[in-house]
């Protein structure tokens, strides 16, 4: 199977907000989104974590 599940994590309060999937084949270096915090109540960077 190509595609992993992955959790995005708030690098601000380490909390687990956000499920995604994604090709580890097309992008095998960690991904890092700016989504919105519910914990900070704003956009914060989010990075992967399995």
């Amino acid at each position: 199977m190509a595609r992993d599940i992955i959790h995005l994590v708030c690098q601000e309060c380490k909390r687990k907000n956000y499920t995604t999937t994604k090709n580890k084949r097309r992008t095998p270096d960690k991904l890092q989104l700016k989504k919105y915090c519910n914990a900070c109540r704003r956009h914060t960077l989010h990075k992967e974590a399995k």
